[in-house]
């Protein structure tokens, strides 16, 4: 079955990203954390250091709507070159505004909120934040309720 899931880098931080996440929004992770040193590495390629085999290689989370959010390490160490962003957010849009306001709140802690949760002109309850972890998001909450 095809389906779409957002996936999000880290420099280092991934595992406390995602039992965030996981606290956040429930459930389990869709198969066990992989890390780095699970890897059998590839041939003429370097052995993965020691400070950088427990990172995440790969882990999944089903978050609202059966969303999946998927993440990885990409330290400096291995090559990447990790720039936070705004050019991407996740939108979500609960049942219920009692739903939008426990999300955002536990979203929004030790981050930073962008846009109050407020009743919008084009009729949606929104807000918008950007986490502790730099992943940003938005609310659009159509019920009234």
């Amino acid at each position: 079955m095809a389906r779409v899931s957002t996936y999000l880098n880290f420099a280092r931080e991934t595992e406390a990203a995602f039992l965030f996440y996981r606290e956040v929004f429930g459930g389990e992770f869709n198969g066990p954390i992989h890390r780095f040193s699970d890897s059998p590495g590839c041939p003429g390629q370097d052995p993965v250091s020691p400070a950088d085999g427990n990172l995440v290689m790969h882990v999944e989370l089903a978050i609202l709507g059966g969303h999946v959010l998927m993440g990885t390490d990409a330290p400096a160490s291995m090559g990447f070159t990790l720039v936070q962003g705004n050019s991407s957010y996740l939108n979500l849009e609960p049942d219920s505004r009692a739903e939008t306001d426990c999300l955002f709140a536990a979203l929004a802690e030790d981050g930073k909120v962008e846009v109050e949760l407020q009743e919008m002109f084009w009729g949606d309850y929104f807000g918008s934040l950007v986490d502790k972890f730099g992943t940003h998001w938005m609310f659009n909450c159509r019920s009234k309720e």
